[in-house]
């Protein structure tokens, strides 16, 4: 803010010395008008300031003998940040993996959710879960590929519980130690049962324990169901009513060994002619034994029905489970195979004694939301990650993908809309034009940033970390064996090529950064605006 300079005329200057003032006063103005000078280079005469000497005091009553000084602006980095978005700051720390190169900051960036979570002095992230969204070829799987391989030398497993299209798989094999497990190929027989009852939670009551294998082992069969009527009205009191004895009496036939086969039996054996009860029973549970015909004799036979052959390796420092060969049978084959994989690793990981810290990579997020059923356990999963070390990371092309979910208006699209938008951490690659409305109405996105996600280049993403946001580039921090491994199409090839030149990677970098903020652009604020907070300043001297 400019300072004012305030003219007065002291009563004790005779008139021709005030008319001499006068005259100094005017040329020295001319001389500013004229050279473009500033004020405060002229030698204008001293200022009297009206009120300075305290109340009472009239202007022009004391002569200011000394130049008026305003002391310079001081104030933390945060605040600053407000007026110059683009200060650097020191970023999250240096916990965790290299992840990529913060471009705001020109430093690297480093990534590990259990540490910015546990973290008592920043508490910068406010959970471990992270939503993955952008469009095809943004780079959103080779850099959780990156993030994933890199953490497993810092104790951290990494956990695929489908793997639709096989891209994980390469990663996996050229991991030491790590296992896939294929399931539907034409040279494997594993099965998975995904009412398998899971290790013995540690510290837990026989009461807990029991409690929480029966809300898993009821929700998933639910979910089964309901997934394959999709379409069809819902589930009514009475069906839930049936499918819930059918479960427990099987259970309590196999000695705690329940499958699909047994409850399909179940459901079969009621004899309606014993009770009213069981005519209720038998009549109200025909839609589910035809749903379960179909893992016994149909499309689905020899995978998920029986008890499982397949075991987890709890060592191993990464647990593809491959699933490729099912997905090609169509959407909803691959709906009921990612769900069934999926309750089967969330039973056999649910154990917070074993001390360990795993990610669960949900491709294709949205077909872990197929019913109010899926929904609800995978809300609930969502919230026990920290209680159990997990690190959901729900993957989705689009937002709009959970149009999917459900009718219009209907509960289950509105619970898709709040898990997703409810997770703290969020990597947005690429979007596309389409997607700006969704990412500002239901993530609540800064509009200027949503700008910027439609020109991000693959592999650069914006990271929200609880409160802040960061611009990071992961690719030019890769090798050249990272970048074949980790590809899933031929997008990287482009960007491969720098790593071999350090001289072409500054020039790309330099180059990516004069098309995201031109030196030309008429108003910066258009593009990031001040009263948006960027980055997690933290208090030290601007």
């Amino acid at each position: 803010m400019a300072r004012k300079v305030f003219t007065v005329t002291p009563p004790s200057l005779t008139r021709s010395e005030r008319r001499q003032r006068a005259k100094e006063t005017a040329a020295l103005t001319s001389q500013k008008e004229e050279t473009g000078q500033s004020q405060n280079a002229l030698n204008l005469p001293p200022a009297a300031v009206p009120g300075m000497f305290g109340p009472g005091v009239r202007t022009g009553e004391y002569w200011n003998l000394m130049r008026l000084q305003q002391p310079h602006h001081q104030a933390t980095s945060h605040h600053v940040a407000g007026i110059y978005p683009f200060i650097a700051d020191r970023g999250l720390g240096h916990r965790g993996p290299i992840l990529g190169v913060d471009l705001n900051a020109d430093s690297l960036w480093h990534f590990s959710p259990w540490d910015l979570y546990t973290d008592t002095t920043s508490r910068a992230a406010l959970s471990t879960n992270i939503l993955v969204l952008g469009a095809y070829r943004s780079g959103k799987s080779g850099v959780l590929k990156m993030l994933t391989t890199r953490s497993i030398p810092f104790g951290h497993q990494v956990v695929v519980p489908s793997d639709s299209k096989g891209e994980w798989v390469a990663v996996c094999e050229a991991t030491p130690g790590g296992k896939v497990i294929r399931v539907g190929g034409p040279n494997t027989t594993a099965r998975i049962n995904p009412l398998d009852g899971g290790p013995r939670r540690s510290n837990a009551t026989d009461d807990e324990h029991l409690q929480m294998v029966h809300d898993r082992r009821h929700g998933t069969l639910r979910s089964i169901i309901e997934l394959t009527l999709s379409g069809q009205p819902p589930l009514t009191p009475m069906e839930h009513a049936s499918i819930s004895w059918a479960l427990d009496t099987a259970i309590d036939v196999t000695g705690d060994r329940p499958t699909l086969t047994a409850v399909s039996e179940q459901l079969e054996n009621i004899d309606a002619t014993s009770s009213l009860r069981a005519a209720k029973l038998f009549n109200e549970g025909e839609r589910a034994r035809y749903v379960l015909k179909r893992f016994i004799d149909g499309d689905l036979r020899g995978l998920f029905e029986h008890e499982s052959t397949a075991k987890f390796d709890d060592e191993a420092p990464m647990v593809v489970v491959d699933t490729s060969e099912l997905f090609q049978r169509g959407n909803l084959v691959a709906q009921l195979t990612q769900l069934c994989t999926s309750a089967w690793i969330q039973a056999v990981i649910s154990d917070r004694a074993a001390k360990k810290t795993r990610y669960l990579i949900r491709e294709e997020g949205w077909r872990d939301m197929s019913s109010v059923a899926a929904l609800q356990t995978l809300q609930q999963w969502l919230k026990l990650s920290r209680h159990y070390g997990i690190s959901n990371v729900l993957i989705l092309h689009k937002f709009s993908d959970l149009d999917a979910v459900g009718k219009e208006g209907s509960e289950e699209r509105a619970l898709a809309y709040s898990i997703a938008a409810d997770i703290e951490n969020k990597f947005i690659f690429r979007v596309n034009q389409q997607e700006e409305d969704n990412l500002v109405k239901r993530l609540k996105l800064p509009p200027q940033h949503v700008l910027i996600a439609r020109r991000l280049r693959s592999g650069t993403f914006i990271a929200y970390v609880g409160l802040y946001s960061y611009l990071v580039d992961a690719f030019v921090t890769s090798t050249q064996w990272e970048y074949e491994l980790f590809k899933t199409d031929d997008a990287v090839e482009g960007a491969a090529d720098i790593v071999a030149n350090p001289v072409a990677e500054l020039d790309f970098r330099t180059q990516y950064l004069d098309d995201l903020w031109p030196l030309d652009e008429p108003n910066l604020d258009q593009i990031w605006p001040s009263t948006v907070p960027v980055q997690g300043h933290k208090e030290k001297s601007a």
